[in-house]
């Protein structure tokens, strides 16, 4: 029991950061029916900028203040990364075939994931300790500080972002762009405007799941953003891609498995069981747990 209670308590907090990065790829899926494969880059980049802040632009300081400023400072950055990105890889290709979008998205990816290896080089680097390690002993359960706030945060994060999209005039915008564009358009809605939101919001969501990663894990490689965005981009086609409540139910979904396997079978075989629990998903439901949302077109 008390080795299930451990594992829960892990594969609550890794699916949390799963779940915050699967957000950037469903929001832009659902508006533009595109992979955003330099999401997963992006992340780690955030965790480059957020040790870089640490360094160079708060002199090392670490206290609350200064953590608080390495998140807003990191997420305003990736934000307009973020943006950048669109505007010069995807949104001369809105009319080109889907392929074409694709293939600038790798492209993108490439280009951000050695652009972190010129700009920090190819080594790993340790990010700094910025929360203090206390741990609580409940019943035979080791919890860390690191893993409440992480938990927390991340279900703040996640029900502000549903509450926005559900009950705000942009998150109807935004629901209204990714049934048909055309009809968001003859409604006026900015469906420029609206793409460039969403890419504020996945990527400034990508910094913060970044930064939890590297607080949580240390280690950062400029390589990173391969293995957790493939992660994040399973978690979002779990969930059903392109439904927003769907990643986040498949962030958590695939941290409890991984945290389970890595438990009770070993952590060797995690991916390979992760692999064989997404191709079982996508026999018996192809579209997700809650089903990717298709307009419907009369």
């Amino acid at each position: 029991m008390d080795t299930f209670l451990q594992q829960l308590a892990n594969g609550l907090t890794i699916g949390s950061m799963f779940a915050l990065v699967a957000l950037g790829y469903t929001m832009v899926y659902g508006v533009m029916k595109l992979i955003n494969f330099a999401h997963g880059d992006m992340v780690a980049a955030s965790a480059f900028v957020g040790l870089m802040v640490y360094t160079q632009i708060l002199g090392q300081t670490a206290s609350l203040v200064g953590v608080v400023a390495i998140f807003f400072i990191t997420a305003a950055i990736m934000a307009c990364i973020g943006v950048t990105l669109e505007r010069v890889a995807y949104r001369p290709l809105r009319t080109a075939p889907r392929l074409s979008a694709v293939v600038s998205a790798l492209g993108a990816s490439l280009v951000i994931q050695n652009g972190i290896m010129l700009i920090w080089g190819p080594r790993m680097r340790i990010f700094p300790e910025l929360v203090p390690q206390v741990y609580w002993h409940v019943g035979g359960v080791i919890i860390s500080m690191m893993q409440v706030i992480i938990l927390v945060l991340s279900l703040i994060l996640m029900v502000a972002l549903y509450l926005f999209i559900e009950k705000t005039r942009m998150g109807a915008a935004i629901r209204a762009s990714s049934l048909d564009q055309d009809a968001a358009r003859l409604m006026g809605i900015n469906v420029d405007s609206v793409i460039s939101l969403i890419f504020i919001i996945g990527s400034s969501l990508g910094a913060v799941g970044g930064l939890f990663i590297a607080l949580y894990y240390r280690g950062i490689t400029f390589d990173m953003g391969w293995q957790y965005g493939l992660y994040a981009f399973i978690a979002a086609i779990i969930g059903g891609i392109g439904n927003i409540p769907g990643a986040m139910l498949g962030g958590m979904l695939l941290g409890l498995f991984s945290a389970f396997i890595s438990g009770y079978v070993s952590s060797t075989w995690a991916d390979a069981f992760t692999f064989m629990l997404l191709i079982g998903i996508l026999i018996v439901r192809p579209t997700g747990l809650l089903g990717e949302r298709v307009a419907e077109k009369v």
